[in-house]
């Protein structure tokens, strides 16, 4: 079983910041890529930005220039900063990470889901 631990959501204010965490646990041999999701109410979930294991990043145009993926390999933990934040950003953000397990297999793991709402 692989376990995610998702914090930093909340309420912030148009043009501010925020930064999401997201940890992985359990039986893990290593970690491929790493992502963050996000749905809005009516929509569907959609990638917002990704990282493989080498470090190479991929963004939604909707956030280039704002947000900023990053990973720190030795605590499995993947951030996303969200930088001069707008409404059309609320939803609830979702982690995903694919692992290859203690057995040898691949598994693709989500998040439990943080809320962000960007709101004056």
């Amino acid at each position: 079983q692989v376990q995610l631990a998702e914090s930093g959501g909340g309420l912030v204010q148009p043009g501010g910041s925020l930064r999401l965490s997201c940890a992985a646990s359990g039986s893990i041999f290593s970690i491929n890529a790493m992502g963050w999701y996000r749905q809005a109410p009516g929509n569907l979930r959609e990638l917002v930005a990704a990282i493989t294991s080498g470090g190479s990043t991929n963004y939604a145009d909707s956030v280039k220039g704002r947000f900023t993926i990053s990973r720190d390999n030795a605590k499995n933990t993947v951030y996303l900063q969200m930088n001069s934040l707008k409404p059309e950003d609320t939803a609830v953000y979702y982690c995903n990470v694919q692992t290859v397990t203690m057995t040898l297999g691949i598994k693709v793991s989500w998040g439990q889901g943080t809320q962000v709402t960007v709101s004056s």
